[in-house]
């Protein structure tokens, strides 16, 4: 009795063997590639980049990725990677990737397309994402509302496009829910990577009066130390840039998205779908970085009511108001 209990035992433990062996094989097997349009120290783009980074570790996937592609390059560096097998291309495709990239995952069907898109997702195979990250920006709001002493903040923006109005609309709104007296200044830089210019217009809302920025483009930090004023990060926990300036701000976790994405063609389930869900707080998609040292500077009852209602908008008790238009200055 004993023998045949332990040969059984023998017989299951190689059958979950052989199953870790083939899911292991099956991901070994699989080729993600990804096209970004900008450096890869730019956080949108690098968001993408460290998720499919952490889950090739973790799977131990083929991952390769061309940066910095212009829009010259943009549909031949992405045709290169279609030619190659790769099972997936993710990457971003605002502006000057959208009808590239588009026409392009209609030549190969069998080459499952997932960009980032204020557009919709085309069929059969090309799905859009975006940065669903409203939610944390509107508690930065808050922090800001309750913090400031001139009430006036500062946004320095890309773009006025969608992805990137809901944000700084949502951080407005968050910080006038508890302060009505707030004024908000607005700078749109008019690229996605140019440090120097949202410096510059960083210092320029400072002499304005705003004694918070938030900063959803790169450059905004070395202004904010200079002159002395706090500011919000945006889309990966930037604390480390300048801990003395940084309180946090919203987190975009791709890793979700890319996740699911993988297991979907993997699993031969994948479709042409909006993949927003998954870059939403409910998900892991999005969350409010660290307060690191400022969890002993900011205020309890601010870290509190921060905190109630993060809560209540994983629970879907809450909803933040989604604006797309383009946000004007106060």
């Amino acid at each position: 009795m004993r023998k045949s209990v332990l040969a059984l035992l023998m017989i299951f433990v190689l059958l979950l063997a052989g199953t870790a062996s083939a899911e292991a094989k099956d991901y070994k097997d699989f080729k993600l590639a990804a096209v970004f349009q900008t450096a890869i120290e730019e956080p949108w783009d690098g968001a993408i980049h460290q998720a499919c980074l952490l889950l090739q570790k973790e799977l131990g996937f083929t991952y390769e990725f061309t940066e910095k592609v212009g829009a010259a390059d943009f549909e031949r560096v992405l045709r290169e990677y279609a030619e190659r097998g790769f099972d997936l291309i993710v990457g971003d495709a605002f502006l000057a990737g959208e009808e590239p990239s588009r026409r392009i995952a209609k030549d190969y069907p069998e080459v499952a397309f997932a960009f980032g898109s204020e557009f919709t997702f085309q069929e059969p195979n090309y799905s859009v994402f975006d940065n669903w990250i409203h939610e944390p920006s509107y508690l930065c709001g808050i922090i800001a509302g309750r913090m400031t002493k001139t009430n006036t903040l500062g946004i320095v923006a890309a773009i006025p496009i969608a992805e990137v109005n809901r944000l700084v609309h949502a951080f407005k709104q968050g910080a006038l829910s508890v302060n009505p007296a707030v004024k908000v200044k607005v700078a749109y830089i008019g690229s996605w990577f140019d440090p120097p210019k949202a410096k510059e217009a960083t210092l320029a809302q400072i002499e304005a009066g705003a004694d918070l920025i938030f900063a959803e483009r790169f450059g905004v930090f070395e202004a904010a130390k200079e002159k002395g004023v706090l500011a919000f990060g945006n889309m990966m926990d930037q604390h480390a840039l300048a801990p003395e300036v940084v309180i946090t701000g919203p987190v975009w976790n791709m890793e979700p998205t890319v996740r699911h994405s993988i297991d979907a063609v993997r699993n031969k389930e994948w479709k042409a779908e909006d993949l927003r869900e998954w870059s939403m707080m409910a998900r892991g998609g999005a969350y409010l970085a660290p307060f690191h040292e400022f969890q002993q500077k900011l205020p309890p009852e601010v870290i509190k009511e921060v905190r109630e209602l993060e809560a209540k908008i994983m629970n879907g008790q809450f909803t933040v108001p989604v604006v797309e238009t383009e946000l004007k200055t106060d």
